[in-house]
């Protein structure tokens, strides 16, 4: 994607946001009407940093894996130098069979239970604000690597106090305005959290009717049976077709083709990138 087409691509979302005409929110559950969108059914990994393209050459070759999960941007995003994670990396592992799970690591909830991620908080005066300029910064760093309009992006927020009603209530503001600025550029507004918490915190905001949710779910619960249609915090008509990823084991190691990576696994019938 060039930078003259984002321009372009900004320019009208802006322009038809000021005319009134954008189109509502696609509902949670729904499935998203784009011709660009991709799904992927299958086994996937995700690793802090994006392997070096031998290893992911040996990986499927050598194992039942099929897509990755790519950590690509976000204050809060733990492997900042991804040596790995070009535009040409992208290239070569879709050309090479790979579908991508690309990761944004934005600001946390207030009341974010890991202490490493004290110092991303949302500012709780601002979550609407700094949820539209996070969501324009993974639009704009997604573009930077050829991850195209129809790519889903998925929001990591790590685990927080959902009982906490102000801290939910700021959270909850920071994600839809991330979700609606990642919509309004094109892409697919995904979310990964923990089980009981944030996907809790979802789920519930969609039975009390509340708009711009994330389209796509990533939930964590490990040490069970991978499911897609088997989740508690989740009703069975709740976010499908084509719009779940359970991260049922987590921080496992695993060797294919000689090449050993630290991993947590996930089963996925969810969107992935799209690279032109």
């Amino acid at each position: 994607m060039t930078e003259t087409s984002a321009f372009i691509r900004y320019f009208l979302a802006g322009a038809l946001a000021l005319t009134g005409l954008l189109l509502p929110a696609v509902p949670a559950d729904a499935a998203v009407p784009s011709d660009a969108q991709r799904n992927f059914s299958g086994q996937a990994f995700d690793t802090c940093q994006a392997p070096d393209l031998a290893t992911m050459d040996a990986w499927i070759a050598h194992s039942d894996y099929r897509a990755a999960g790519i950590y690509f941007g976000g204050r809060a995003r733990a492997c900042k130098s991804q040596t790995h994670l070009t535009p040409d990396w992208v290239r070569q592992t879709t050309k090479a069979g790979w579908s991508l799970l690309p990761i944004y690591v934005g600001s946390q909830s207030p009341c974010v239970t890991g202490s490493n991620k004290n110092p991303y908080r949302i500012d709780t005066k601002q979550p609407t604000s700094q949820g539209t300029s996070e969501a324009a910064d993974a639009v704009q760093q997604a573009d930077a690597l050829g991850l195209d309009p129809g790519s889903a992006l998925y929001l990591d927020m790590e685990a927080y106090d959902i009982g906490d009603t102000s801290c939910a209530t700021a959270t909850l503001k920071y994600i839809q305005a991330w979700d609606k600025g990642v919509a309004a550029a094109g892409y697919v507004s995904g979310f990964y959290s923990s089980a009981d918490s944030g996907i809790k915190h979802m789920a519930k905001s969609r039975l009390a009717g509340v708009s711009d949710l994330p389209q796509v779910l990533w939930y964590a619960r490990w040490g069970v049976t991978p499911t897609l249609t088997d989740e508690p915090s989740l009703g069975s008509d709740a976010w499908t077709p084509h719009a779940r990823i359970h991260q049922y084991h987590g921080a496992v190691s695993e060797s294919h083709g000689g090449k050993k990576l630290s991993i947590d696994r996930d089963l996925v019938d969810a969107p992935v990138a799209v690279v032109g």
